[in-house]
């Protein structure tokens, strides 16, 4: 059995961290549904500006699409919900079966709406009402801005994929703002049934601290915060103020664990996808990493729900002058700026594509 097979089974979402057109074309994505049990897709700026750069798949169709677009954004989004409404198509047999919970496909808005709470509402609905898509999240990230920002558009319907969380806080902020916004749609007598997940972006802490602490905690950091989080999402999901929500039709804001390919080449590809094993959570990963899952054959234990030694591993880090509280704030912004230049880099390719 694969290793993919094995993770899926014990009731983890495998979602493939990529798109292109060439994965489409090729029947390669097809092929990862198949036979590694893929459930879904994400994307970001930085995989789309991959993609068309090195690829001449995305030529004739930036060609097609330059006559209807005014900007190269809306070129992008053009071009970019053609590759997604493939895959969610591919997905759409997951989707029905899971009654909903599955088959995700996610689509980012600019990141330079990040700070931009007003404009990144009206964005989220607009993309998702032009893409027509009832597997499509919006990813928006969690941000303080983007706390407002994640309300709204869940009170309007529109399914987000909160993104750029990191550290304990962030994700319950991220978590409340779903509530509310569940919670606003129940008091006007909405149907509260609107999906959710919260990326938490795992490897990004180790690369972070790499050169600051002992050998011995090398690479321990991204999963020791991701047990603290397991264990505050855990709490959440059984509190009483979500299991009311429960009782009028919501449904749970799932964990999804992003940034899982390991970026030590000492540390094995499967290093985080397999100390992050959880029912009812989200592993997103990179081609590379899964394909090293697939042919894994080493026993996979799930996490415990309480978060088993991960406050004791990051007292470590404390001990070691590690403040992962100012550094959680540091990679979020770290993260939203490298988006925005992925994204300033994107928009200038398809400009000199043109």
């Amino acid at each position: 059995m694969k290793g993919t097979e094995r993770l899926h089974g014990l009731g983890q979402s495998l979602w493939l961290d990529y798109i292109s057109r060439d994965l489409l074309n090729s029947g390669k994505l097809k092929r990862y549904i198949d036979e590694f049990s893929v459930t879904g897709l994400t994307s970001n700026p930085t995989i789309f500006d991959q993609a068309i750069n090195n690829s001449t798949a995305y030529d004739a169709a930036i060609q097609h699409h330059s006559h209807e677009s005014s900007s190269p954004e809306e070129l992008f989004f053009a071009v970019a919900l053609e590759d997604i409404s493939r895959a969610a198509e591919l997905f759409g047999s997951v989707h029905g079966r899971t009654s909903r919970v599955d088959g995700w496909v996610s689509l980012e808005l600019s990141p330079l709406l990040a700070h931009d709470t007003a404009r990144s509402v009206s964005e989220a609905q607009e993309l998702f009402r032009r893409a027509g898509l009832p597997n499509l999240f919006i990813k928006i990230p969690g941000t303080k801005e983007g706390l407002g920002a994640i309300e709204e558009s869940i009170f309007s319907g529109v399914p987000v994929n909160v993104t750029l969380l990191f550290s304990r806080e962030q994700y319950l902020a991220a978590a409340d703002a779903y509530l509310r916004g569940i919670e606003r749609r129940i008091e006007a007598g909405l149907n509260p049934e609107v999906a959710s997940v919260a990326s938490v972006f795992i490897s990004r802490w180790d690369v972070a601290v790499a050169k600051r602490v002992s050998p011995q905690l090398r690479n321990r950091l991204g999963i020791a915060m991701g047990k603290r989080i397991y264990a505050a999402f855990n709490s959440l999901m059984s509190s009483d103020r979500s299991r009311r929500l429960y009782n009028f039709g919501a449904r749970p804001q799932r964990l999804l664990w992003g940034s899982t390919g390991t970026k030590d080449p000492e540390a094995s590809k499967t290093l985080y996808a397999t100390a992050l094993a959880a029912p009812f959570t989200v592993n997103t990963m990179p081609e590379d990493t899964l394909n090293a899952v697939a042919v894994n054959t080493d026993p996979i234990d799930l996490l415990q729900a309480h978060g088993g030694d991960g406050e004791e591993v990051l007292a470590e880090f404390t001990k070691e002058g590690i403040d992962v509280a100012a550094l959680a704030e540091q990679l979020q912004d770290e993260g939203a700026k490298s988006f925005i230049k992925s994204w300033n880099d994107l928009m200038q390719v398809i400009q000199k594509k043109l």
